[in-house]
């Protein structure tokens, strides 16, 4: 799950890969970066780079990939998509003063990502030397963490946000995901590596002081707010795109 970000004000719309863990990036919308045009100009210079790349039997084009994309106009539309690597070598097609920038934009892009699974894998392994199983147990305390820090289960935080089969963490908005990473999953990963539980109760304890830890932070900027720090925003509202809109050509018209 992705979403869409400005570089320089200017929109560029990804989509996170949590199988593979990777972004899909548009290569219109990087295209009209790096040549200061917009959406249209970047779709007739990227038809014409098209075009010439695959002239030249170049790689990048004959295994461009293809996801739905919400389009200016509001529509989903097949667009062309590209992954970090691959983007790289896009930015060595065409000449611009914006590439160095745009490179830095990429790698931050993917640290913030990178900092979240590092994060996730950190707790697990702590999970894994106390021998919890993976599987149900895995999924257990996971509801129990987000039932401790946002007062719903998994699945109650999922009906919230209007999710069936979607990724929970892949819909939260920044508020949500930093009390559910950054307080809760790193506090509960800090107290497990200091007690060394052993077995699913006496990490199911762990768990829950940590996901608490988050819990204050909720209540307190809730107070401060005034509003509630879990929203019903997902990924398509939110204006994020998901990887589950993939689909072939037969379902909608390429946008490019």
């Amino acid at each position: 799950m992705s979403k869409i970000q400005l570089f320089e004000n200017q929109p560029v719309r990804f989509i996170w890969d949590e199988e593979n863990e990777k972004y899909w990036f548009s290569v219109v919308d990087i295209v009209a970066v790096l040549t200061d045009n917009d959406y249209q100009g970047g779709r007739k210079y990227w038809k014409v780079l098209k075009g010439r790349l695959l002239a030249e039997g170049n790689q990048l084009v004959s295994n461009c990939y293809q996801l739905k994309m919400k389009a200016p106009n509001g529509k989903m539309r097949l667009t062309d998509v590209a992954d970090t690597e691959q983007v790289l070598r896009i930015i060595q097609s065409i000449p611009s003063k914006k590439a160095e920038s745009f490179k830095l934009w990429l790698a931050k892009v993917g640290n913030e990502r990178i900092k979240s699974i590092e994060v996730r894998k950190a707790l697990t392994d702590e999970w894994d030397k106390s021998g919890v199983q993976i599987g149900e147990e895995y999924a257990a305390l996971t509801d129990l963490m987000t039932r401790t820090w946002s007062g719903m289960t998994t699945r109650e935080y999922k009906k919230h946000k209007d999710l069936k089969k979607e990724n929970l963490r892949g819909n939260m908005t920044n508020t949500e995901l930093v009390l559910n990473i950054m307080l809760a999953e790193v506090a509960t990963t800090d107290i497990s590596v200091e007690r060394q539980p052993v077995g699913f109760a006496e990490s199911a304890q762990a768990e829950k002081e940590g996901a608490s830890v988050a819990k204050t932070a909720r209540e307190q900027l809730e107070a401060r707010t005034g509003k509630p720090a879990v929203s019903k925003f997902n990924a398509k509202n939110l204006g994020q795109i998901s990887l589950g809109e993939t689909a072939d050509k037969k379902e909608g018209k390429d946008d490019e």
